[in-house]
């Protein structure tokens, strides 16, 4: 089952929002609770002073008037006063009287227009008694409640933009460590530094710091392995080479043997192979140093190096286009990619065929094109022709179906753009690569 992702901000924000709303919830709540403490206690002094006050001025019987329309406020309070030998309960239409009371204090009662809160002060003959509508009380709590929270709802908006401007930046760390990840070459594999980063994620760059150490080893391994099994088989394939050569000077029309020389020549190639493709992946782990080096220079000395494998084949190869450019960049690698252009094409062309090599400058970039008058290849295998021991069906050439994937690796190397196409000239296949006359590998100069 796959779990979408979230954004660990974006919950933060949320959580944080959610939790200031109920927070403020409750601060509504205890602040009506308390309010409404204060004002029974504030309120409940107020009418038993007032009713201690009447009680000492020879109270006579009184009646209060109370309109069910009108909206009464904590200042208003209601005042009776009546003896117990009438028959007062029938006289008030609205009910406000409480029943004879022996002992002074605070009843509650309710009228169909509402909940009492009376002090009774019992005499002698007459019962004073000080009531108020629980709502006013309550309404009373509400206003101030809302009043002490007006200042957190005006303030929680900010303090939210606030929380969520922190908690990005104390998320930021997180944020470069994405982006140092991202910008790494796919080759990069040296420890991260846990320098710039918080504890809490110190633990992960340990454990992504030991996965690159692994992975290192593994490849070191890889790469060794083919570096040496390449290496030990050169020798004796020469030997055995040098051996067939003897053997066709003396039995020149044997074909077992001339097809034996065609097979060690093929093995030869490939062990050549094999070692050129072990040496292009160890560089990439190697800190190389750039140079100033002139392009055309470089490839007119390619081609100097295997004209005789054109000659064998009486292949015009030559350079048609030459523009002197200084470029600065890793000149073996530029010379591994030239080198194997120049020699799959002589592979692939047929005998008196023609190969021409151009450089120039199209803006800020170095071009290299190697065109040649083979049978060319389809496009739809343009992007398969770059993998490894991927040979055309149709191609029965000498080949290990290693040139071009060492070409394309050591173009990624220097930030090269390796192009497929079909020669418009020749009629055969078309390789450009264009190379930036300032590539810097970006891993290196962290590495320096």
């Amino acid at each position: 089952m796959q779990h979408k992702s979230y954004s660990l901000k974006k919950r933060l924000i949320i959580y944080v929002s959610i939790f200031s709303m109920l927070l403020g919830c409750v601060l509504v709540f205890s602040a009506y609770h308390i309010a409404l403490e204060e004002i029974n206690e504030i309120l409940d002094a107020q009418m038993q002073n007032l009713a201690e006050r009447v009680a000492a001025h020879d109270p006579k019987p009184i009646q209060s008037q109370f309109d069910q329309h009108q909206r009464y406020h904590e200042e208003d309070l209601f005042v009776d006063v009546w003896a117990y030998d009438s028959n007062a309960e029938q006289k008030h239409q609205l009910k406000l009287l409480v029943p004879p009371m022996q002992k002074a204090g605070f009843y509650t009662h309710t009228t169909p227009q509402d909940e009492w809160h009376t002090y009774v002060l019992p005499l002698e003959d007459l019962q004073i008694q000080v009531s108020q509508q629980e709502s006013v009380r309550q309404h009373l709590a509400v206003e101030l409640a809302s009043s002490m929270f007006l200042p957190y709802a005006i303030f929680i908006p900010f303090a939210l933009f606030a929380l969520g401007w922190l908690i990005q930046r104390n998320l930021q760390p997180l944020e470069n460590f994405k982006r140092e990840l991202a910008k790494r070459d796919a080759f990069e594999l040296s420890p991260i530094s846990r320098a710039p980063y918080p504890e809490e994620i110190a633990p992960t760059i340990v454990e992504i710091n030991h996965l690159f150490e692994r992975i290192s080893l593994s490849q070191q391994e890889q790469r060794q392995f083919i570096a040496d099994a390449a290496h030990e088989l050169r020798t004796p394939i020469t030997a055995l080479n040098l051996q067939m050569q003897i053997l066709l000077q003396k039995f020149p029309q044997d074909e077992a043997l001339l097809n034996l020389s065609k097979g060690l020549i093929r093995i030869q190639h490939l062990v050549s192979q094999l070692l050129s493709l072990a040496k292009q992946d160890a560089s990439v782990f190697v800190l190389e140093r750039k140079q100033n080096f002139d392009l055309k220079q470089l490839a007119a000395n390619c081609v100097e190096q295997l004209i005789h494998l054109a000659m064998q084949k009486d292949i015009d190869l030559g350079m048609e286009q030459q523009q002197s450019i200084e470029l600065y960049s890793l000149e073996p690698t530029v010379h591994s990619i030239i080198f194997n252009l120049i020699d799959n094409a002589i592979k692939y062309t047929p005998q008196q065929g023609m190969i021409n090599v151009s450089v120039f400058q199209q803006d800020d970039m170095a071009v290299v094109q190697v065109e040649d008058s083979g049978p060319g290849i389809d496009s739809a295998l343009y992007e398969q022709i770059r993998k490894r021991f991927y040979r055309v069906f149709n191609h029965e050439e000498i080949g290990s179906g290693l040139g071009l994937a060492i070409v394309d690796k050591a173009a990624k190397h220097i930030g090269a753009k390796l192009d497929f196409a079909k020669s418009e000239t020749l009629g055969g296949l078309k390789v450009t690569i264009c190379i930036p006359l300032n590539h810097y590998l970006e891993f290196h100069q962290n590495q320096v």
